[in-house]
């Protein structure tokens, strides 16, 4: 590692080991000096990918195993299919907290008052509602980590579903598996992509019974849209500028300009069955003015260097969704640029202060609020709540291979009844 006047200096361009496209980045990197040597990051990857290979495995043969439920019975596939994909929130939880810990800071506006909540062992809590549309800005590859985290803090993590690009689902190993998650995949192509959306949200809004059944008959959901469609990089920036130029519009100083067209169409066909739209404003502490995350939180800065974020930052607020102008695309497009452009006060808010802003108390006229999810009123802000990415409890791990020794159980179990019918033994022949 070359150094410069006293200055650690980092080699140009570097690899991102799929976090991000190569880019380059400036000293001092936000996260500080490089805490691992070479042979440890090599011992910290090889840990890393033989927990994450493992699991997955044990989570893609869960998978295959339970595939033929599909075809007797639909409600109890999708339960069964909803316990994998906590097993999944599980392994990125697991990863995160033991190769890339930091400090989760998290507050938002009285809109969200009740909802946030700090457990006597410092973890955070979150009481939002069953059914909900969420949204964020997408400042790295992997914000949907941070975001999936959440919901495993409402235990909702085997309800979440991601709109995601189509090129995902052809990554060998892993895509077959996320496909069984009914996860929304789409080609940027709105006459290719409109069909398939419609079809996966009919199901999202289907009512029936089931043993995954929420209130209303509608099973638990948690749609994740990322509007701007791919993460902020110097090309993306570009390419957001060029097109607020061409439309006459305000530019944005830290986000990409979003895109109204799938998220209008998802509020319109789940109309009646979500009331609510979370909006997540994400911030990753020391990255400059004019800098891009991807370019210093690389897949190996963050897991294997020792590097991660120093603080991942969360802004909290909710709109209804009947208050939302969904019937019109130009009014649509409209309400949603203004949320960006309040977003982006906020990201620029947080630049100067190294913080978002927090409900700290009381309305002025000293009224409580009511939480929309559970109908009590709340008198009080939760402030910031500083946190991290953790299991609830270590042995939670346990759940991930409980299915798949379960079968292999059941299995033993068979073979040994049928050995001992048919050959008067629990060993078989010999």
């Amino acid at each position: 590692m070359a150094t410069t006047q006293g200055r650690q200096t980092i080699p140009e361009p570097f690899p991102d080991l799929g976090a991000g496209t190569a880019g380059q980045a400036s000293d001092p990197h936000p996260a500080g000096r490089i805490k691992h040597g070479e042979s440890v990051q090599l011992i910290r990857m090889l840990a890393f990918a033989s927990w994450f290979f493992a699991v997955s495995a044990t989570i893609g043969a869960t998978q295959y195993l339970g595939a033929p439920l599909y075809l007797i019975n639909q409600d109890y596939y999708y339960a069964y299919m909803a316990l994998t994909k906590e097993s999944f929130g599980l392994l990125m939880i697991t990863l995160t907290q033991w190769f890339s810990p930091t400090v989760v800071r998290v507050s938002g506006d009285k809109s969200v008052r009740g909802q946030l909540l700090l457990t006597k062992d410092g973890r955070l809590r979150t009481d939002f509602p069953e059914r909900l549309i969420m949204i964020a800005n997408h400042q790295l590859y992997t914000d949907w980590v941070y975001l999936w985290w959440i919901a495993y803090t409402n235990r909702m993590h085997g309800h979440v579903f991601i709109i995601l690009k189509e090129s995902l689902k052809y990554i060998p190993f892993i895509g077959p598996g996320i496909m069984f998650y009914g996860f929304i995949f789409m080609a940027r192509n709105w006459v290719r992509d409109k069909p398939r959306l419609r079809h996966r949200l009919q199901k999202l809004k289907a009512r029936h019974s089931g043993p995954m059944l929420g209130s209303q008959s509608l099973d638990p959901m948690w749609l994740m849209i990322f509007p701007e469609g791919t993460n902020l990089s110097g090309n993306t920036r570009k390419g957001s500028k060029k097109w607020a130029d061409k439309q006459n519009i305000p530019d944005l100083r830290h986000q990409l300009l979003p895109r109204s067209t799938g998220l209008q169409y998802c509020l319109q066909e789940l109309q009646g069955t979500v009331d609510w739209i979370y909006d997540c404003t994400v911030a990753y502490e020391g990255i400059p003015r004019g800098g891009y995350g991807q370019d210093y939180f690389t897949l190996r800065a963050a897991f294997f260097q020792g590097r991660p974020p120093k603080s991942v930052n969360m802004y909290w607020r909710r709109f209804a969704t009947s208050s939302i102008p969904t019937s019109d695309p130009a009014e649509f497009e409209l309400w949603l640029r203004q949320r960006w452009l309040e977003k982006d006060a906020l990201l620029e808010d947080y630049v100067r202060n190294g913080r978002f802003p927090a409900d700290e108390g009381h309305d002025p006229d000293g009224e409580p609020v009511i939480n929309g999810s559970s109908g009590a009123k709340v008198a009080q802000g939760a402030g910031f709540i500083e946190t991290s990415v953790r299991l609830a409890r270590w042995y939670e791990i346990g759940h991930i291979f409980a299915i798949l020794a379960s079968f292999a159980l059941t299995a033993n179990i068979m073979a040994k009844l049928w050995n001992l019918v048919f050959y008067g033994s629990l060993v078989g022949k010999g």
